[in-house]
């Protein structure tokens, strides 16, 4: 690593440490960003049309609540779908100062685990300076882990999607990570991996056997990425080089950075590939936004960035604001961070420097600490159970999924769900992905008896409506297949937790017949 570059690093993490922030006044921070982007975009045709200039007013008022209560009255809740329709397909056709100044030129593509289509998301040029921002914030954060000396002068290899974008007459899109790593800046081409020309590289296999053929040649610290494809890597290089774990080709690994999924389904799995324990960091990188990074190696939760760009509300998840399908009902109950009480779920309003405004993101998130914004994310409004009451959301899920892997010595790294009619009552129909033979019926048992430790709502439904727990076990095969047959293999992809019916009607089918 050039001196000077090291140099930096090493000063930069030094100030990181004496920089980390308590008791920040979190009401007056959120309160200031949402000044901020109403002033933005009071002159946008969104801004006019929803009276911008009156909620702004409410601002300098003495009561402190006015300005929200103004602007959860003049300014709806909006879905996905909903701003699209109304507001966003005006952007693809190049109109400008739509719901932020000016022309927005690239669309993060989702990875859309329960759509069949993507989703078209914005992204300003003020949002891909935030996530920046926020990115840099994270690196600063690695003072507070006892990471070896040198580590920083290590290669970094993302692994995401292509930064060859799709062009149309008006805009890019693409995969948010191929986006934002086209704009890293110079200097960090150094330690970036795989390089600008494989990260083109549209072909997600094509690409995987690059970066394997590549690997030896390289000096990698960290690895960033979504578990499952940073998983099938490794062994891929593994099996490539003919090495017993992948710290004989990287010796310097230390660091993997994930989000998008729980890692807790696939950390067995995952560290039978590893040569000696490395540090895990999660992050919250959402297509609208960089939302939170674990900011302290002690905690296992994330710190919301709630002086970035980002405007937070939260909707408690129950059955007063959500229907059956998880969908929102008109006029929920929403409140400020201020408000929110840990040990709840909720789910999460964003109002971005994108355009985004009063935007359901989809996911549910506890917080663990009020004071310091610290979350977990416990799954998504419309990936979870309850089709007799049974309230089983995807984090219930998950620790049932790590607790029968560590009882039975096995490795599932993905599982899927869905309720089925049984009867004249339900019934739930698990799918496993295992790694290593296992007794069906006992594993089946077992899972069930998890759940109704977890979820009091579960083990009471086991009595009555919900007659039955169903499982099949699958190569792991099954479900990447199933996956590249509906277009959505590598980048940001994930497999969903739970399927409604339609697209678990077509899984059964391709499960049966391929």
């Amino acid at each position: 690593m050039p001196p000077l570059l090291g140099t930096l690093l090493s000063q930069g993490l030094k100030l990181g440490k004496r920089a980390t922030r308590k008791n920040r006044d979190l009401f007056a921070l959120q309160k200031n960003e949402l000044l901020k982007m109403l002033k933005t975009a009071r002159h946008t045709q969104f801004g006019n049309h929803y009276h911008f200039d009156e909620i702004l007013q409410r601002f300098s008022n003495k009561t402190d609540k006015e300005f929200y209560d103004w602007y959860k009255s003049r300014v709806p809740v909006f879905t996905y779908n909903k701003i699209d329709e109304e507001w966003w397909y005006k952007l693809r056709a190049g109109e400008k100062n739509v719901c932020w100044p000016g022309v927005v030129r690239y669309f993060a593509l989702s990875s859309g685990t329960s759509e069949s289509s993507s989703k078209y998301i914005p992204l300003t040029k003020d949002l891909i300076k935030a996530n920046k921002r926020t990115g840099v914030r994270q690196i600063l954060s690695l003072a507070h882990y006892d990471l070896p000396k040198g580590l920083l002068g290590k290669g970094i290899l993302m692994l995401g999607g292509s930064t060859e974008l799709q062009k149309s007459e008006h805009y890019y899109a693409g995969d948010l990570s191929g986006i934002q790593t086209g704009k890293i800046p110079f200097w960090f081409n150094y330690f970036y991996k795989p390089g600008r020309d494989i990260a083109k590289t549209k072909d997600w296999n094509q690409k995987l056997e690059e970066i394997t053929l590549s690997a030896k040649d390289w000096d990698i610290g960290f690895l960033v990425g979504v578990p499952a494809w940073i998983q099938l890597l490794m062994e891929k290089i593994i099996s490539h080089y003919k090495v017993k774990h992948i710290h004989e080709i990287w010796p310097n690994l230390e660091v993997f950075v994930h989000g998008g999924v729980s890692f807790e389904p696939y950390k067995k799995g995952f560290e039978k590939l590893l040569g000696k324990p490395i540090t895990y960091i999660e992050t919250y990188l959402a297509s609208e936004g960089f939302l939170a990074f674990q900011a302290l190696p002690t905690l296992h939760s994330m710190r919301l960035q709630v002086d970035n760009g980002i405007f937070f509300e939260f909707v408690p998840f129950n059955d007063e604001n959500f229907n059956s399908e998880g969908e929102l009902v008109f006029n929920p109950k929403t409140i400020m961070i201020d408000e929110v009480e840990e040990g709840i779920d909720y789910a999460i309003l964003i109002t971005t420097n994108a355009g985004a405004w009063r935007y359901m993101i989809g996911d549910t998130v506890r917080f663990v600490d009020k004071k310091e914004a610290e979350i977990i994310i416990t799954g998504r409004t419309k990936h979870f159970l309850s089709v007799c009451g049974e309230h089983l959301s995807v984090d219930n899920m998950n620790k049932a999924v790590q607790m029968v892997s560590e009882e039975f010595n096995i490795s599932i790294r993905e599982f899927t769900v869905s309720g089925i009619p049984f009867g004249t009552m339900f019934a739930h129909q698990w799918y496993l992905g295992v790694e290593g033979k296992v007794d069906k019926e006992k594993l089946c048992k077992r899972l069930d008896e998890c759940l109704c430790l977890l979820n009091d709502d579960y083990r009471t439904e086991r009595t009555s409506a919900l007659k039955e727990v169903l499982l099949e076990v699958l190569p792991l095969e099954t479900f990447y297949d199933f996956m590249k047959k509906r277009g959505k293999i590598g980048g940001q992809s994930k497999f969903p937790r739970v399927m409604k019916k339609v697209m678990y009607d077509e899984w059964r089918q391709f499960v049966q017949h391929g």
